[in-house]
């Protein structure tokens, strides 16, 4: 019996990572991990302003993004 099951590296681009306005579950409120790194972000960017518990994961997600950016925390290296 032949079992057609998909294997992740057979298609590459199937674990591609995608926009956050393209989430399927982008409008959920965000996770509790997305809140504790995006306070953290925020004190250390000294913008307490940044952090609104109300976003949804993908606006926390691109929050994260640029906070990483503006403090380099999430600099590749």
């Amino acid at each position: 019996m032949a079992t057609n099951l998909e294997h992740p590296k057979a298609d590459p681009t199937s674990n591609a990572e995608k926009a956050p306005e393209n989430w399927t579950t982008g409008d959920e409120a965000m996770t509790g991990a997305q809140a504790s790194y995006l306070k953290t972000l925020a004190e250390e960017a000294g913008d307490r302003d940044a952090f609104d518990p109300s976003l949804t994961k993908a606006e926390a997600s691109l929050r994260i993004d640029a906070l990483q950016e503006k403090t380099g925390r999430g600099a590749d290296g």
